[in-house]
């Protein structure tokens, strides 16, 4: 399930990714957050937790985490990933060199830095 994080700039795209993360999650809450943003602000950063009990990502989710990606390659200027999972953090920072925006990762007791950060 992914579900808005309220109460942050105009300029932010925050969500949290909670249980099993599906296509649907991607189509109905992330996407469209970042198309909305998008037709207001030539640059957005993005707020992305990932909690604990996520224990799942469907194939569909993952091919929309790419398409994203792909499709909004240049119009993010931060990307802050705030997960406890290894493989997520590991993975964003392996491939945080070909996202040409600034990339953080931290962990879950960080969120408020990682919400600081993104604003700021």
């Amino acid at each position: 399930m992914m579900t808005t994080i309220p109460d942050v700039p105009d300029n932010v795209v925050a969500v949290k990714a909670t249980g099993k993360i599906t296509r649907e999650d991607y189509e109905e809450v992330l996407i469209p957050a970042i198309e909305e943003k998008l037709k207001k602000h030539a640059k957005i950063r993005l707020l992305y937790q990932i909690g604990a009990d996520a224990v799942e990502f469907t194939a569909g989710a993952m091919w929309d985490d790419a398409k994203i990606g792909l499709r909004h390659l240049t119009a993010f200027e931060k990307i802050a990933v705030v997960s406890d999972i290894e493989w997520i953090t590991s993975a964003v920072k392996v491939f945080s060199f070909v996202i040409p925006s600034l990339v953080r990762t931290f962990g879950n007791s960080g969120f408020p830095d990682a919400k600081a950060w993104v604003s700021g």
